[in-house]
Formats: structure tokens, C-alpha cells, sequence
């Protein structure tokens, strides 16, 4: 789960980790007023979305009175923020942070996050702080250093000195940084996250340490341990069909292809997917309706995958273990019927009561196909997408 910037620099906060002084607002009126409060400026305002690349897009601005920042809030407020990262739908903008802006020397970057190739809980930083990390690991891999945290003993002062004096920090500074390094590792484990980072992490002008930025991913599975951070989510931010999805209990991922997909099982999923795409198609979703599926479930999945204006026929790829291939039938049967929808619908069913499934398909006199196996399934997907063009 993500959550917004001015919420991760109140928890950043709680782990005494350096944030200056902010305020956020709905309403345009209300960054006047936040701007009167902090004074004097400069000023830095930011809207407040689920994405990265703001900057680039226009989404954060540093403005020089009340009125500018008054106009700043008053022209992204209830408008969508595109950036590189938000996908063409962009973000809706519903609030806006504002604070002092700081006079920096320097910026770098900092983060921990789980190094799945190593299976280690991991401290990345870099002195190329304010850019892409994935730029830097793409052109400048050496610029990026590393601490891994041994879970037993938790973040070591040694390490995070080894850090600093990587990141060209001297004097004072290095205590600063150990202090943020043992924070940012200890709030992570401590709230189940999976990503926390600053970008970036200011040397300011005067001799400290500031976060600029702040970026919190929590671990979605963990949620239930911690309630007061699920209260933190935002629905708005999210696109509606995967809160859809997850309502109904199913998983889902929007793509940009013209062949919505079906599944139960993930694993199953994805190699419905790589076939397609192996054939010359292209994936609308990922969808994996579970080893559990039932009638509601498939109807629901069936809505949300045309939800999407992009579909131009539906792979469903079912393989019946737990599930019985007849009932998912009765579920596309019904959801067909009740969607009337004209989007061809290709059917693979293996396994648990295939046959009796196959039958309950050919007697709906629909517009649906069966297949005998996942290669014909999806070699007729892909026919059937490239002809309603």
C-alpha cells in the first residue's frame, strides 16, 4: 500500500528523522493561508498524489509568496497529475503540501528496502541524490552503495559511518547520517514496509541534513497488524476496477493490450499472458480469480475486464483442481447473459468437470468459443482481437 508524501514525513518524524516544517490543505485558500503561517519564504508546494516524477510534470513548484502558492494549489486542485510513472490516466490532485523552501548544498539518496536477489534487508544510498535511482543503476551502478542489515543485531553505527564517509560526508554530518541510517532501517521493521526512501536527502547550506522527500510503501499483507497505517490508504488514488477487484476477492492488474485474461491460479496467469504475447498479442490484464473461484467471482472479474473500452475479446484459461470447470461455466454463462456484452469470449476449460463445463458453454448460444487446449485458446484470442479492429 502507498501512501502520500506529507504522511510518511509525520511517520519519518516519529523516528526522529530530519522534516522540516509543513502544512497540506484541500483548498486552495487554505495554501494561502499555510503560507502565511510558515513565512517567510520562499515557498515549496507539491501535490500531494501516489506517483513519482512530479517535478518533471509540473506537480511541485517553488514559489516566492502567499499568493503564488495560493495559485499554485488553486490550479492542480481537483484536476489529474500525468507523470512518467502515473500512467496515461495520471492521478487525481485532491491535496497539496507546502513548506519552506531549503537552501541546499547537496542532495543524495537514500533507502531500505528488501534485496530480493540476496534475500537481505538492504540500505541503498548514492551522492546522485534528486535523480532516478534506476537511471543510476542503469548508467552508474558504481555510484550506488549498499549496507546489508543483519536482522539479529538490527542496523550497526559502523555501518552507517561506512556509508557516510562513502557519501563524502564529514564532521558532524556523520553523526546526523547514522542517526537517519538507524531510523529509517528501525521504521521499517517495525511497520512492515517495503520500501521507505528519501529522495533526496538535502545538505543544507547551513550544515545539516534534511528530508526533502519522503516515500513509503507498507507491506499490504501486513496490514492487519497495523490499523492505524491502513487507515492512511486512499481509495482516490487507486484505479477503481483493482478496488473492484479486491472487494470481490479477486487479483488484478490493468495492462495496455486488447486481450483481457481470465485466470485461476497466478502462475497460470502469467503463462497465459507469455503465450499471448508469445502469439502476437497483447494482454489487457493480469487477473487470477484464485483456486477458489466462484459464480459472483467470475461475474465480477467479467465486469471489471470491460471496464476497460481497450478489450477486444476475453481469454478465460481455467484449470479445475479445487474449482469445478461446470461451476465456472455457469459463471461465464451468467455473466455473459447479464453484461450483454458483444466482446467475443474464448474459453479453455481443463481439468475438474471440463466436459461437463464445455457442455454447459456450447448449449448458451452466446458468443463464446470453446478451446481443447491453451495454445488454441490463445491462437483464437489473438484472431478474434485482431479482426475487431
Amino acid at each position: 500500500m502507498n501512501i502520500h508524501e506529507y504522511q510518511a514525513k509525520e511517520i519519518f518524524r516519529k523516528y526522529g528523522l530530519p522534516v522540516g516544517d509543513f502544512l497540506v490543505s484541500t483548498k486552495a485558500t487554505g495554501i494561502g493561508k499555510a503560507a502565511y503561517e510558515l513565512s517567510p519564504g520562499p515557498f515549496v508546494c507539491k501535490c500531494q498524489v501516489h506517483s513519482g516524477g512530479r517535478g518533471k510534470a509540473g506537480g511541485v513548484a517553488k514559489v516566492d509568496t502567499p499568493a503564488e502558492a495560493e495559485a499554485f494549489a488553486a490550479k492542480w486542485l481537483g484536476r489529474r497529475l500525468v507523470t512518467a510513472q502515473s500512467g496515461p490516466q495520471g492521478k487525481p490532485v485532491n491535496k497539496v503540501l507546502i513548506e519552506r523552501a531549503t537552501e541546499v548544498e547537496r542532495e543524495i539518496y537514500v533507502s531500505c528496502t528488501v534485496d530480493r536477489s540476496r534475500a537481505a534487508l538492504t540500505v541503498l544510498a548514492s551522492a546522485c541524490g534528486g535523480m532516478s535511482i534506476e537511471e543510476v543503476a542503469k548508467n552508474s551502478p558504481e555510484k550506488i552503495f549498499r549496507e546489508e542489515i543483519d536482522l539479529l543485531t538490527g542496523p550497526e553505527v559502523f555501518q552507517g559511518r561506512e556509508l557516510a564517509a562513502k557519501l563524502g560526508l564529514t564532521g558532524k554530518l556523520v553523526g546526523q547520517f547514522v542517526k537517519i541510517f538507524t531510523g529509517i532501517v528501525k521504521m521499517f521493521l517495525e511497520n512492515d514496509l517495503s520500501l521507505a526512501e528519501i529522495n533526496p536527502l538535502a545538505v543544507t547550506k547551513d550544515g545539516r541534513l534534511q528530508c526533502l522527500d519522503a516515500k513509503i510503501n507498507i507491506d499490504s499483507y501486513a496490514l492487519y497488524r497495523h490499523r492505524d497505517l491502513a487507515e492512511l490508504d486512499d481509495p482516490t488514488q487507486e484505479d477503481p476496477r483493482v478496488a473492484t477487484a479486491v472487494a470481490a476477492g479477486f487479483s488484478y492488474v490493468p495492462l495496455e493490450g486488447t486481450i483481457g485474461c481470465l485466470v485461476n491460479g497466478a502462475g497460470l496467469a502469467m503463462g497465459t499472458m507469455d503465450i499471448i504475447k508469445n502469439l502476437g498479442g497483447t494482454p489487457a490484464n493480469f487477473l487470477d480469480v484464485g483456486g477458489t473461484a466462484t459464480k459472483d467471482r467470475v461475474k465480477e472479474a467479467f465486469k471489471v475486464i470491460l471496464e476497460d473500452p481497450h478489450v477486444r475479446c476475453i481469454m478465460v484459461n481455467i484449470f479445475g483442481g479445487i474449482v469445478r470447470c461446470d461451476m465456472i461455466a455457469e459463471g461465464i454463462k451468467g455473466a455473459v447473459a447479464e453484461i450483454n456484452t458483444k466482446v467475443p469470449v474464448v474459453v479453455r476449460l481443463e481439468g475438474n468437470h471440463a466436459a461437463e463445463g464445455q457442455e454447459i458453454l456450447s448449449d448458451t448460444g452466446l458468443n463464446i468459443v470453446s478451446a481443447r487446449d491453451l495454445r488454441q485458446a490463445a491462437a483464437l484470442a489473438v484472431r478474434t482481437a485482431a479482426q475487431q479492429d
